[in-house]
């Protein structure tokens, strides 16, 4: 018996979305797995993964997780870091949505 996985988008209004997003990746490249460039990314956060896109009007992020506990540690791992990296924004969280 497979385990179906949780996922959720967020979305950021940016016109910086692709400096947050390379931010975000640098950042947790430290600690795991990231690939990314311009527009788009993955980061394989422990909770689960997350891909990232990023145009020039907004910054998206899908993450996935096996229950409600991954997803909210995952979503606080986006948020948190974006709360920093995006301050002059005055950034508090993604509006996140379930797929």
């Amino acid at each position: 018996m497979t385990e179906e996985l949780k996922t959720e988008t967020g979305v950021f209004p940016t016109p910086n979305a692709s400096k947050y997003m390379k931010q975000l990746c640098k950042h947790f490249a430290h600690k795991i797995e990231v690939e990314f460039d311009d527009t788009s990314a993955s980061a394989a956060l422990p909770p689960g993964p997350a891909e990232m896109h990023a145009t020039d009007s907004d910054l998206t992020v899908r993450i996935t997780g096996k229950d409600e506990e991954a997803l909210k540690v995952a979503r606080y791992i986006i948020d948190s870091h974006l709360a920093r990296f995006a301050f002059r924004e005055n950034f508090e969280t993604m509006d996140w949505q379930a797929v």
